[in-house]
């Protein structure tokens, strides 16, 4: 009989790994959002940055936290749903 609280002895090294490789795919396939150029001056001005960099360093950062965000959450409902052992 399994013990419904026992888990698998890998699991936070393959969520990690998953993790990571599913950022990885994303760094890879999925662009960040750009701006046109007109856009990205009047979101500088009105957000007071000091320049386009500035901008496109605060909208990378927040791409890649969503992706990783939706990612996490995937990877777990598929590890739940399909591969851990508690049934």
């Amino acid at each position: 009989m399994i013990n419904i609280n026992m888990k698998h002895p890998l699991e936070s090294l393959l969520t990690a790994g998953g993790i990571l490789l599913m950022a990885l795919l994303s760094c890879l396939l999925l662009p960040a959002p750009s701006f046109g150029l007109a856009v990205a001056q009047k979101l500088v001005a009105q957000f007071h940055l000091m320049d386009l960099n500035q901008l496109y360093t605060i909208v990378f950062c927040l791409w890649f936290l969503l992706l990783g965000a939706i990612e996490f959450f995937v990877l777990r409902f598929v590890w739940r749903r399909w591969f851990s052992l508690a049934a």
